[in-house]
Order: structure tokens, then C-alpha cells, then sequence
């Protein structure tokens, strides 16, 4: 895959190759996200943020990227602020925001609107999230967060064990990481959510068809001992109305009780987050977070390596970060 001046839409762009030399790149980023060094080989190029659906660590974090590449960060947020609520096309929108922009970052409450957008930028989109479709940059975050977790066990990306519970009807990032976890060998996939909100066919075929075992299953209790359980939670906001959502609100909680009697000892505990912690949802317990095991603060900050990585891919700069290093100079308990 050619990466320099491309937009990154959909995960079906990638190939094992191509996965791999985004994770490499995302492993080189450590020292400048830990505050070891800091860099400044993008100074001078302006990243547009636009995210016309609510997010936190998603926007902030492809911010934090390329600001720590030493780029600026333009940000509009939600569309009641831009001019699309004046009945702007995105294809207009587009082409006037990627001539002030060298790279735009995108979320969209439709689904493939952001593909539709690219078509009218003249530089490199990068999808954020697009409705209930795909989440690609979050699902390349998880793969690099499966694979550093599993090397502490002497594991890799084939040959896993992974359970999907939750909400996966409407999870992008399940389905994201479905399509791309489909390249590797030997994957069984467990998928427990309610029967109305189980993955779609068209996930599970990307899956079975290259030969992984699905299992899917509205019970958790024997199903949950794998290498990795990434729980997701309750998308309310793709429902018809919050009392439809409720129907499935703290069906499948995971907690300390739930972990120690039907995971492994180092099943290693994933979510893309935010998790809710209502207690009616509440489908990850805080009494999980003394938990080595668990994951999910660590996969947060490899948002941060992997969205540095695709900055510095489509912008062709991936091979002259340690010509523009630096010494961090400010007092940052980062790498302690």
C-alpha cells in the first residue's frame, strides 16, 4: 500500500504488509508520546479536526499527534458550528477545508460520509469514525495494543483467542477490528452480545469465510475464557430512544467476580471507551482497575503512537523523524 498523499477511509485498504509497517511506525513514536524526546518534523503543517459527532479521546488524541510531530491543529466541532447546518454539501465543505489544510481527521455521524467527503478534498483524509460503519484508525489502536499486550506472554496477533461482547450490532470498532483481525491465521472469535444486537453477517463472513472459528453466543458464563475480552458498551446514540437502548443496558457487566470465575489468570481486558459507569450499564466494573490485566488506559495512549504513524505515513515524513529530534526541555513525569 502506497500511504504518502492517500487517504486512510476503511480498513479493507490494508494487507498484513501494510498493518505491519503501521505498527512499526507506531512503536518509533514511544519515545516522543513519553516525552523522551520530542520532534518537530511536521512544524509548520496544519492538521484540520473535524468532528461533526461528540468524541473526547479520539479528537484530542489525533490533536495530541500531530501537535507532538510539531504540526497545528484546527478543530471544528459539531455541525451546528460549521456551515453544514446551512445546507453546505460535504463535497463543498471539502474542497474549502483542504485548501487550508495539509491533512484533515474526520467523524461524521452517517455512515460513509466521510468516504464521501474525501472526494472532494485535494489532500489526505483520515477516517475518525463514520455513524455505525467503521473506525479504522481505533481498530489499528487495538490490533497495536493486542500485540503488545500478547508479548508479554509470549504471544502474537495469530493464533488468538478474542471475545467481542456487547453492543455489536452497532459497534464500529468491533467491526473494524472483525475485518482486520480476518488477515492473520488461526483466530477464534467468540462474539457474546443480546441476539437483536449481535455483529452483522456481513462482519462475521469477513471473518469465517477466511477460515476463523466464530462462536456466537448470548451467554457469557463458559465463553469467556480467551487471551483477550474487548467489551464495548451500549451504543445509545444509534438507537431509536434511550428506553430501547435500556432493554439492553448492564446485560453483560463484566466485574472482578465475573473475571475470576470464568476468564483466564492473564485474560487481558480491552474497551475503546468510554465505558459507562452508571450503574445501570456499568459494563466494566471499577473494581477491575487494579487489574494489571486490564488494558484499556494503555490502549488509549497507543491511539496517540498509531494516529502519529498515519500522520507521518500519508504526509511521507515516516523516514526523517530522528533528523528532526529535539530535547525535551519542561519538567513531565511522562516517562517515569
Amino acid at each position: 500500500m502506497k500511504f504518502e498523499g492517500n487517504n486512510i477511509l476503511s480498513v479493507s485498504q490494508f494487507d498484513r504488509e501494510s498493518i505491519a509497517k503501521i505498527l512499526q511506525i507506531s512503536a518509533q513514536m514511544a519515545p516522543y508520546a513519553s516525552r523522551q524526546k520530542r520532534c518537530h518534523v511536521l512544524n509548520g503543517a496544519i492538521l484540520s479536526n473535524l468532528f461533526f459527532e461528540p468524541s473526547t479521546r479520539t479528537r484530542v488524541s489525533f490533536g495530541t499527534a500531530f501537535n507532538l510531530l510539531g504540526g497545528f491543529v484546527r478543530e471544528t466541532v459539531g455541525q451546528e458550528n460549521s456551515s453544514l447546518s446551512k445546507g453546505e454539501s460535504l463535497f463543498d465543505t471539502a474542497q474549502v477545508i483542504s485548501g487550508y489544510s495539509d491533512v484533515i481527521a474526520m467523524r461524521h455521524p452517517q455512515m460513509h460520509s466521510v468516504e464521501q467527503f474525501a472526494q472532494g478534498s485535494t489532500v489526505p483524509v483520515i477516517n475518525g469514525g463514520d455513524g455505525a460503519n467503521e473506525h479504522p484508525t481505533q481498530a489499528l489502536l487495538d490490533l497495536f495494543t493486542i500485540q503488545s499486550e500478547m508479548m508479554h506472554f509470549n504471544k502474537g496477533l495469530d493464533n488468538l483467542n478474542i471475545v467481542l461482547m456487547g453492543d455489536l450490532k452497532h459497534g464500529r470498532t468491533v467491526h473494524s477490528l472483525s475485518k482486520l483481525l480476518s488477515l492473520y491465521n488461526n483466530v477464534k472469535v467468540t462474539m457474546v452480545s443480546p441476539t437483536a444486537l449481535q455483529m452483522p453477517d456481513s462482519v462475521i463472513s469477513s471473518l469465517s469465510d477466511a477460515g476463523h472459528e466464530v462462536i456466537i453466543t448470548d451467554t457469557m458464563a463458559g465463553n469467556l475464557s480467551a487471551d483477550v475480552i474487548y467489551q464495548t458498551r451500549i451504543q445509545q446514540e444509534r438507537f431509536a430512544s434511550k428506553d430501547e437502548a435500556d432493554l439492553y443496558r448492564g446485560h453483560f457487566s463484566l466485574n472482578k467476580d465475573v473475571y475470576q470465575k470464568y476468564c483466564q489468570e492473564n485474560t487481558v481486558i480491552m474497551h475503546p471507551l468510554p465505558r459507562d459507569s452508571r450503574p445501570e450499564a456499568n459494563e466494566l466494573d471499577i473494581d477491575l482497575n487494579d487489574l494489571d490485566n486490564l488494558a484499556i488506559f494503555r490502549q488509549a495512549q497507543n491511539g496517540v503512537l498509531v494516529r502519529m504513524a498515519l500522520f507521518a505515513l500519508t504526509l511521507g515524513v515516516e523516514n526523517q523523524l530522528t533528523q528532526y529530534e529535539k530535547p525535551v526541555n519542561w519538567y513531565t513525569n511522562k516517562n517515569v
